[in-house]
């Protein structure tokens, strides 16, 4: 990377960015961050960013509103401080599961959001596994959309694991599950579930041969483990010899730690798209891979006007 490079790490997830920076051989820059009492947020970029090309790195994780607007004004500032471009690196793209109107008087809270970077200055977005892809057109800044597919493939290819079916935890998450099956060459099953409420889910059937054989369940975020515990529940009384799980974000929220501890999921295979906190760090059954070496070269080649395309496959 050449001098012109400026890589900012936000509050977020400041491991991941200090792994993004090894991976591209250069210093994080230098950034002050911190609260007035009342709570507001304060910034400023500790060097000169005067026609460079910067990239902030901050997932919207916990604290969701936090790290957004800790986001909004890092992005504020270096506009103000004449950056050449502004590269908005979020791993993990808050509110993005409000992203239609699927009942009466509710927002769009994906569309809003993704108005507020633009308007805060970003040029461009990076980020890995949005929860809903028509999200990248809320943009009319260029959206690089990553996934952590190859690194969680790479991972359970290694384990070696024989007869495998690979299993979709809903009907909305098919298209994800068959392209694991594919590189996995593994066979694939879907969980038929009816959500009465949010964050409640029962199951309701499995489709798929799942009898003696090991189950991988794939998904985009896991918040508080209910649909993946009933998951691994059906799985297992329909017959299947250990149940995995992959996914991308693991927000894991409220309960979910205590969920897993209890549950007779085998492994959760996870990124560190966002930190895990002290309390995940229990949870024995929890594997963290990392995306930094994946998000380093999307950096890199966006730098150098590179393709980034053979990135998402």
């Amino acid at each position: 990377m050449d001098g012109r490079t400026v890589v900012l790490s936000g509050r977020g997830n400041p491991d991941l960015a200090a792994k993004i920076a090894d991976c591209l051989g250069i210093r994080l820059g230098s950034i002050k961050l911190m609260n007035f009492s009342d709570g507001e947020n304060y910034c400023q970029i500790l060097e000169n960013v005067r026609g460079r090309d910067v990239f902030v790195i901050q997932p919207t994780c916990q604290p969701v509103n936090d790290n957004l607007m800790e986001l909004l004004i890092i992005l504020d500032a270096l506009k103000r401080a004449s950056a050449q471009r502004v590269n908005a690196v979020i791993p993990y793209y808050g509110y993005a599961r409000q992203d239609r109107k699927d009942k009466p008087r509710v927002p769009i809270t994906s569309r809003l959001v993704a108005d507020l970077l633009e308007a805060a200055g970003t040029d461009r977005l990076l980020c890995v596994d949005v929860h809903a892809a028509q999200i990248q057109g809320f943009f009319n800044v260029p959206v690089d959309h990553l996934f952590a597919m190859p690194v969680l493939v790479n991972h359970i290819a290694k384990l070696n694991l024989k007869s495998l079916t690979v299993v979709s935890p809903d009907a909305g998450g098919v298209e994800r599950a068959r392209a694991y099956a594919k590189r996995l060459d593994a066979q694939l099953a879907i969980v038929d579930k009816r959500r009465e409420v949010a964050n409640v889910a029962q199951v309701m059937n499995v489709i798929g041969d799942v009898r003696k054989r090991n189950c991988v369940i794939v998904d985009d975020i896991i918040d508080t483990a209910g649909t993946l515990c009933e998951t691994v529940n059906a799985l297992l009384e329909y017959g299947a010899k250990r149940v995995y799980a992959a996914c991308t974000h693991p927000v894991l929220s409220g309960p979910a730690v205590d969920r897993l501890n209890k549950s007779k999921i085998t492994k959760l295979f996870v990124t560190d798209t966002i930190p895990i906190g002290d309390k995940d760090k229990r949870c024995k059954k929890i594997d963290v891979l990392s995306v930094a070496p994946l998000l380093a070269e999307a950096i890199r080649r966006i730098h150098d006007e590179a393709s980034v395309s053979s990135l998402f496959l």
